[in-house]
Parts: C-alpha cells; structure tokens; sequence
C-alpha cells in the first residue's frame, strides 16, 4: 500500500472459501446480477469533440441541484450505464445523497444509437466533457472509474488534468489496467480463456452493430477471423483511433506512466490475484511526491470483484471503500 493511510470500518476479508483471483471476480458477477437502477433518470447528451455525444444517465438529488455532490460513474470494457458494478457504486452513492451520473463511453451501451464510434482506452476525452458540463450543475463533483473506465479517470486525472474542472475534488480507480500491455500478457494467459472469449465475442458483435450505423467511416467484415482482443485491437482499435499497431496503442494509452502528475485526492484499488492486471504493472509506477494518491492493492478481489460483507449492494467492498475515501474531499 502506498499514499495516504487507510481507515475504513468494513475491512476487506473475504471468507477463506471465497478468495483467489477467478473466484472474487466470479462472485462479483454473481452477487450484482440482479441489481437494477431503480432511480429517476434522464438522459445526457454531451458532445466531446464534433460529432461525438456521450450518453450518460443522470440521477439527481431533489431540490437545488448546485447543494449535492455529483459522482460520475464510467464503466469497462463491454460495459456500459447497466453493468452491475456501476448501479451498486451507483446506488450507494445516492443513497449518500449524491447526484449519479452513469455515463456510457462512446459506442458503448445504449449510446451507439447517438454515436456509432467505437471506444478505446485512451478516450479520457469524453470523460473530461461529461465532468465539466456537470461541474456547471454543482462545483462539488468525484469520479469512479472501473477496470477501462478507471484507466480514463487516471489519464483525465494527469495526462489531461488541465483540461479538468476544479470542481472535481476527489476520485477511485478500481482495478485499473494501468498498463496495458502487461495487462493485455495477463489476459491472454492460457488460465483466462473463458474471458477472452467473452470479451471478444462483445467486442465482435459491437463493431457489426456499429459498423452497420457507419459504413462510411468502418469497413464490414473487418472482426471476421478475430480470436484474441489483441487481434482485435491490432486490426480494428489501433488502426481506426490513429495508433501504427495494437502495442503502439498500448503504450500510449496507459495511465501509469501519468499517475506521478495526478494533483487531487485519488485512491487506485487493485488485487494482486487479478487475473487481468498483475500487481506489480499497478505497483511499480511513481506516485507524486505529494501523497495525494492512495494505491491499494489487497491481497484477494479478482477483477472489479471485491466480493465480501458490505453496506453497498451487491456485495461491491469497493464501493464502501470508494464513498468513504470521497466523502471527505466532497463533503469537507
């Protein structure tokens, strides 16, 4: 653990039975699959750079929407304003009486409708217009990213950190692939088939749907013959998002070599037996000298799982652990 000092009242400590890396990220999924949004929302349309609107939805607090804190939630790789972790973090931080916005990278979830443009992780983009039109509505404002979505709040945070209202005080980064081409080594491992075949098949079927919204900009049949993401990002995200190959994509596109700019309150949450993101691609990057970044790295938690006993839904420690770490810089 670097940063800061850790004090939370809801130590992370698994039962025996249900730790390890594929374990935790299993029961993540298991204990969130029922989650719903239950809250008002409406929909929010910003536009990041011509032609490009990102879809989020926005839960407000009731009355004067400038005297709550907002927290802009951004999800992973396949994901989107739906996927479970979003709505526990979601509805943990609005019970706390935040403003929720559960924003959609571009192409991603619902928002291909308004924007058929593929995602990639270097997108920090997006996330720092959706920010600024909310710190509009209220100068209280935090970030939660998870998994791809913490790589974009650690790269608005400090590669991009002028561009950032000052009105975000604070944000979390949960299991974040700071460096993705370790992490990319790590999910092709033999031991995460079953992942790699899942995300491929996502990633697949959304470039068919978005193609057929954009044929003049994506080429058909470009996913044909696709096995790994790494192929993936070789012949479809490299190449469309203006990098020479999927490493040069990599490379350019991680937030660990941008951590040590970081200038706000910011807690980075990893496992060491995540089977995506070894610890040590989280571990060996500078922190600024400041100590304004907090890193932990637990034992067990698998990948967005941090699955145990908890006052958030579904499970989600994570979530618990995020709102405490916020909740000072936010609600001061």
């Amino acid at each position: 653990m670097s940063g800061a000092p850790r004090s939370t009242t809801t130590p992370f400590d698994p039962p025996w039975f249900t730790r390890g890396g594929h374990v935790q990220t299993a029961l993540g999924y298991f204990h969130r699959r029922n989650l719903r949004w239950t809250h008002p929302f409406e929909d929010l349309i910003v536009e990041s750079e011509p032609g490009i609107r990102i879809l989020s939805r926005a839960s407000w607090q009731p009355g004067d929407r400038a005297r709550s804190p907002a927290l802009i939630l951004l999800h992973g790789m396949g994901g989107g304003d739906e996927s479970s972790y979003m709505l526990s973090m979601g509805e943990h931080a609005h019970a706390a009486g935040y403003h929720v916005i559960r924003m959609n990278m571009r192409g991603a979830g619902s928002s291909f409708q308004i924007c058929p443009r593929l995602y990639n992780a270097g997108l920090e983009v997006d996330l720092i217009a959706v920010a600024r039109h909310v710190a509009r509505i209220t100068p209280r404002v935090a970030l939660f990213g998870a998994s791809l979505g913490a790589n974009h709040v650690l790269l608005a945070l400090g590669r991009s950190k002028s561009g950032l209202p000052r009105e975000v005080k604070a944000a979390v980064a949960v299991s974040p692939p700071v460096d993705l081409l370790s992490c990319s080594d790590a999910l092709h491992s033999p031991g995460n088939r079953v992942y790699v075949s899942r995300f491929v098949a996502d990633l697949k079927a959304s470039y068919v749907r978005i193609q057929a919204r954009n044929r003049d900009f994506y080429a058909a049949g470009r996913e044909t013959g696709v096995r790994t993401v790494r192929e993936f990002d070789e012949k479809i995200t490299a190449p469309y998002a203006g990098f020479a190959s999927a490493e040069d994509y990599y490379t350019r596109s991680s937030s660990g070599p941008w951590l040590h700019a970081i200038d706000r309150p910011t807690l980075i949450v990893s496992a060491e037996d995540d089977p995506m993101i070894p610890g040590e691609s989280v571990r060996k990057f500078a922190l600024p000298e400041s100590g304004v970044v907090t890193r932990e790295i637990l034992h067990t938690g698998g990948h967005v799982g941090f699955s145990a006993r908890t006052a958030a839904p579904g499970r989600f420690w994570a979530a618990e652990r995020a709102l405490e770490f916020l909740n000072p810089s936010i609600l001061g």
